[in-house]
């Protein structure tokens, strides 16, 4: 195609050269496009593989088959639809400024997005539930976290954000009064998520800082728990020269990395969301003046968590590594390969 076709007479390229109103689009040079593409390529292959990593591991093992890990199956499973669904149409949105769809795929594919996130960060907090148990009150764990229980974390976190997400862009109440800015900012390849200040607040409240909270004032309390049965059994080491000591010394080794991972995990979490939804707050207070490049950047550094959660099973649950050294050297299809123990020595 001849490159006049592509530009107009003021050098400006268009989403859609030949129809009216079309969008002007994003011209990057081309060691950006090939950062921006290597870099999100790589989210999404990563989100992509390594989430569907973790939800074979945890349907095919039977040791797995618990209700913690029924929990990180479901979120595993929202963000392999996250990198699947939604993370490449976003990719083509953000490095061009063009949506290429059609609009009603552009509000569905909003609706995915708004859900499936949201959804992903309900799932972070039902789990922080889960490990407060866990750690806090063992001895009630079985009791409380139920199959039931678990049943009703995940209908809870599949059916808000779902309600949520496809009321809000469907009815429209999130540009309501500012109706006429949307309409001057409308052209042929828009496809932009815009938030008045009354939703820019009640949307951030319900998907992040709600949950959020729950989830950091659990893990709070959790560390506190934790560095409390540490010491206690330390105070002991000290006092006892008995054969237990090798035990004692394990189980505070065991309280360590479970901090330690519990940590992690909320520390990606903050750092990943918070950024973007402080955004979507501020942005209608600042006359929507936030640039398009920083917004993307902040909605992709929250994709990023869904990306971190499988490298964190990873990195510090060796179940999980087990399970995906025999996912690729194919011993997962040998016969009894279900029932392998992923806790002992040998797999």
């Amino acid at each position: 195609m001849n490159s006049t076709t592509f530009w107009s007479t003021q050098g400006v390229q268009y989403c859609f050269e030949l129809v009216n109103n079309s969008c002007p689009k994003n011209l990057r040079s081309p060691i950006s496009l090939f950062v921006m593409y290597l870099f999100m390529l790589g989210a999404i292959l990563v989100t992509l593989c390594g989430n569907m990593f973790v939800i074979i591991s945890i349907l095919h093992f039977k040791q797995l088959h618990s209700p913690t890990n029924i929990l990180i199956c479901s979120m595993a499973t929202t963000d392999f639809l996250l990198s699947f669904m939604v993370m490449p149409y976003s990719m083509a949105r953000s490095i061009d400024s063009c949506w290429y769809f059609g609009d009603l795929f552009c509000k569905v594919h909003t609706c995915c997005d708004i859900m499936l996130c949201t959804t992903s960060i309900f799932h972070l907090c039902f789990i922080s539930i889960d490990r407060y148990y866990a750690v806090c009150a063992p001895l009630h764990y079985v009791t409380k976290i139920t199959i039931p229980v678990v049943e009703l974390f995940l209908l809870i976190s599949w059916s808000v954000p779902i309600l949520f997400a496809f009321g809000l862009v469907f009815s429209e109440l999130n540009i309501d009064g500012i109706e006429d800015y949307v309409d001057s900012l409308y052209c042929y390849g828009f496809c932009s998520l815009i938030f008045n200040k009354l939703w820019g607040v009640m949307a951030s409240l319900i998907a992040f800082f709600l949950p959020g909270t729950i989830m950091v004032g659990i893990y709070l309390h959790i560390f506190k728990v934790a560095n409390k049965h540490a010491t206690q059994i330390a105070q002991i080491l000290r006092s006892s020269k008995s054969e237990s000591d090798k035990k004692g010394k394990i189980s505070t080794k065991k309280e360590s990395k479970a901090t330690k991972t519990l940590s992690i995990v909320m520390g990606a979490f903050v750092l990943c969301w918070l950024p973007f939804f402080v955004l979507t707050i501020t942005d209608p207070y600042i006359g929507f003046s936030t640039p398009e490049d920083l917004y993307n950047a902040f909605l992709w550094l929250g994709y990023f968590n869904s990306m971190c959660n499988p490298i964190i099973y990873g990195l510090f649950y060796p179940w999980f590594r087990k399970a995906f050294k025999m996912i690729v050297t194919g011993t997962i299809f040998r016969r009894d390969s279900s029932v392998a123990n992923l806790f002992g020595r040998n797999v």
